[in-house]
């Protein structure tokens, strides 16, 4: 049976392999694809993208249960739960309950691959099958039963949560894990965003809780698929149909908008967190919260960001910091925007003796750059850059299927991969600048430094 199943593996594996070796210059060259967009009866919303280059089906499911929905008590428990599904599955029927192991190797012999998992905002499914009509019906119905007839057995999340307790405190001996904890709390305050898994939350979460929060969150209604591959769109409703054939099917009064996550406050001043830690290199965040994805600033602040921190080697703060003054061996900064405004954060490390100065000289190139915004020449070199590389984020079926997911989650209009070019084209110095005033304060910020000298 082993050797059946490694042969079929390795089999499927070259089947893909060749598959995607023939087809990554066609999906290269077309920019964009027509993305199809509809709501079936029971509410779920579908976004497909029909490429017959690949022998090859995408799917990605999702749900509004990231971490931002978890109890303040029980911070960790959407994670949890959604680590917890790929654990086992209830018998139904006829079918018999299967365990983790059995799930395994049930995945390995179509030659297909199933996962799970919750960020910040959403809970997540993906499946990638082949799309010949035996195997994807097969891969269909497994990922079925994984959505639908979660077991969430009590002995493996006893074993779970040991291992991930452990994890925790192996973490918090490190310096990167105790800035990033104390910097997510100075700038998210009590918003869930700012949330961290600790012994404690775990130790309040049980198998009821997570089958609780799985029941609230995951609903048909509440679904955002997002499909890619070689089928056409009556077939590729039948799938989405059947991986939500097994959840319960919610009525109208269950499926009313989820209670509004508040939003993320602004700082109301500037704040240095200096923590003592016995480390060799000084640890440091700045930042504040940033913006929410849906904002129209968007476009301003990548490239903005790109030309202040996140070109590399080409930014000011690796001129400023790294290359004239040798105080970091990189330095970097960045947005992370979701549903609520994720932070604007820079980081860098450096010795515990040079991070004040460290820390004045990053400073000082953010306050100019809001302040005065980038170049012409900064803003093309920028544009160059990220335009020149957008066709390497459509190459294959997996990224493909990713930008559909974020078009789909972010209620981006279905035309966002054709413009997104001439969107970034159209953006002028006096816009970063403008977005960059709107949206970073620099006298209100969060400096977190973990191990640096008093």
């Amino acid at each position: 049976m082993r050797t059946s199943l490694q042969d079929n593996c390795r089999r499927a594996a070259r089947r893909l392999a060749a598959a995607t070796a023939l087809a990554l210059t066609g999906l290269a060259a077309h920019a964009a694809l027509p993305i199809q967009h509809w709501t079936q009866p029971s509410g779920a919303k579908i976004y497909f993208v029909a490429v017959d280059a690949l022998p090859i089906v995408d799917v990605q499911i999702d749900f509004d249960a990231g971490s931002r929905r978890d109890p303040a008590a029980q911070a960790g428990l959407a994670d949890v739960t959604a680590d917890m599904l790929d654990k086992g599955v209830e018998a139904r029927g006829a079918e018999p309950a299967m365990d983790e192991n059995a799930l395994g190797e049930a995945w390995a012999d179509l030659g297909a691959s199933f996962g799970v998992g919750a960020g910040t905002d959403r809970m997540s499914f993906s499946l990638r099958t082949l799309s010949r009509p035996d195997l994807l019906d097969k891969a269909v119905a497994l990922a079925a039963r994984e959505i639908g007839e979660p077991a969430f057995p009590p002995d493996v999340w006893r074993r779970e949560r040991e291992r991930i307790v452990a994890a925790i405190k192996e973490a918090n001996t490190k310096p990167g894990t105790v800035a990033g904890r104390a910097y997510g709390k100075d700038v998210y305050g009590s918003h869930p965003y700012g949330y961290e898994a600790t012994e404690e939350s775990l130790g309040r979460v049980d198998v009821a809780d997570m089958r609780g929060f799985y029941t609230r969150h995951v609903a048909p209604c509440r679904a955002k698929l997002s499909i890619v591959g070689a089928l056409d769109r009556a077939q590729a409703d039948r799938v989405a149909t059947a991986l939500l054939s097994r959840l319960p099917a919610a009525a109208a009064a269950d499926c009313q908008p989820l209670p509004p996550v508040p939003e993320v406050e602004a700082l109301k001043g500037a704040k240095v967190d200096r923590i003592p830690f016995g480390s060799a290199q000084a640890h440091v965040l700045i930042g504040q919260p940033g913006y929410p994805r849906r904002d129209p600033d968007h476009f301003a602040l990548t490239l903005g960001n790109y030309v202040l921190g996140g070109g590399g080697f080409v930014s000011r703060l690796t001129e400023q910091v790294r290359e004239k003054r040798g105080l970091a061996y990189s330095v970097y900064s960045g947005f992370s925007p979701g549903l609520a405004a994720g932070a604007f954060t820079i980081g860098f490390q450096t010795r515990p003796d040079q991070a004040d100065e460290a820390v004045k000289v990053a400073r000082s190139v953010l306050e100019k750059f809001v302040a005065e915004g980038p170049t012409a020449a900064e803003l093309q070199a920028a544009k160059d850059n990220l335009i020149g590389g957008f066709p390497l984020l459509l190459d294959s079926n997996r990224k493909l299927v990713g930008n559909v997911a974020n078009i789909a989650w972010n209620e981006l209009p279905l035309d966002y991969l054709d413009t997104w070019t001439a969107r970034m084209n159209a953006v002028t110095v006096a816009d970063v600048k403008a977005a960059f005033q709107r949206k970073l304060q620099p006298d209100r910020m969060v400096t977190v430094m973990v191990g640096a000298k008093p």
